[in-house]
């Protein structure tokens, strides 16, 4: 989809699962133009050949119709597990005016559970602040997906106030319940873990212990929470986590935020890089192709 979806509309239109449908087929059609071409619409049945391998299994109706050479795929070897984790602390309802963070992050986690039934994947979802508030099996049928999108359709209705995030320890949690290797998918801001990326990155190390791969969506606000670009005029800014106040003109602290929040944010691009953990800057204002492109190249990773 080229322009992204208008976040506020998506809230009044109220169906998930019909948007995440129109989302994820465009997209699709749009690989033919693009560089993923080689794994288009038939990704969920066929792999590219590899050269030296048997021919055995090559799919000659699709070579008729793309001149390139597929390796029709089966069951043990297209079957995923996904976990997608969605932080619903209340800086995920920021900007308050359409529930922005948590409005893309519902959509994005949508497309991506529709996209792994389309695949023949199995998917869960867990949804947490400081405390997990669901957490379902890890299935790949229709009526569970659907199950999936109900939930997420009740996360953008109005926040619980003042809900602090556990990250760290909702993490942990996960790797322990996960018994077999999976890919677990996380969206969150991470901005109530400044003071305990230690915490943070020692439980997303036990996924990577725990053989697991990992995607880290960092959801964000980019034209306010990186940039700081509010007008010159006095504000009042509200911590939506704490309830804790302060009055000032963004001129005041601009500069000193941004240089904060630079060096938080490649402190957590850095660090995952060393745990091998994809860390993907989610701009809540750019689109859900980021979304979808970053879990196709890292799906076509895994074996």
């Amino acid at each position: 989809m080229k322009q992204p979806l208008n976040l506020g509309q998506v809230r009044s239109f109220g169906n998930v699962e019909f948007l995440a449908r129109q989302l994820v087929e465009g997209f699709i059609t749009g690989l033919h133009k693009s560089p993923f071409h080689g794994f288009s619409v038939e990704f969920a049945e066929h792999r590219l050949y590899n050269t030296g391998e048997t021919t055995r299994h090559i799919d000659w109706k699709v070579f008729g119709k793309t001149e390139k050479l597929f390796v029709k795929r089966y069951e043990e070897e297209t079957n995923l597990r996904c976990h997608l984790l969605v932080d619903t602390s209340s800086s995920m309802y920021y900007p308050e005016a359409n529930y922005g963070k948590m409005t893309f992050s519902v959509m994005a986690a949508a497309c991506l559970a529709y996209m792994l039934q389309r695949q023949k994947d199995a998917v869960s979802l867990t949804t947490f602040a400081d405390a997990i508030d669901v957490q379902t099996p890890v299935k790949s049928t229709p009526s569970h997906v659907h199950k999936l999108f109900t939930q997420l359709d009740l996360l953008m209705q109005q926040p619980k106030p003042l809900r602090r995030t556990a990250a760290a320890d909702i993490i942990h949690q996960v790797a322990e319940k996960i018994n077999k290797r999976s890919l677990v998918v996380i969206f969150s801001d991470m901005f109530d873990n400044s003071d305990k990326a230690d915490a943070l990155f020692s439980a997303l190390q036990h996924l990577r212990h725990n053989l697991h791969e990992v995607l880290v969506f960092h959801v964000t606000d980019k034209k306010t929470e990186e940039e700081f670009a509010f007008d010159e005029r006095p504000y009042e800014f509200i911590d939506l986590e704490t309830g804790e106040k302060v009055k000032l003109q963004p001129g005041q602290v601009r500069e000193t935020y941004q240089q904060a929040v630079k060096s938080y944010f490649q402190e957590l691009k850095m660090r995952c890089g060393q745990y091998k953990i994809d860390f993907i800057e989610a701009d809540i204002a750019q689109g859900f192709d980021q979304i979808l492109t970053a879990y196709l190249v890292k799906r076509t990773k895994m074996k």
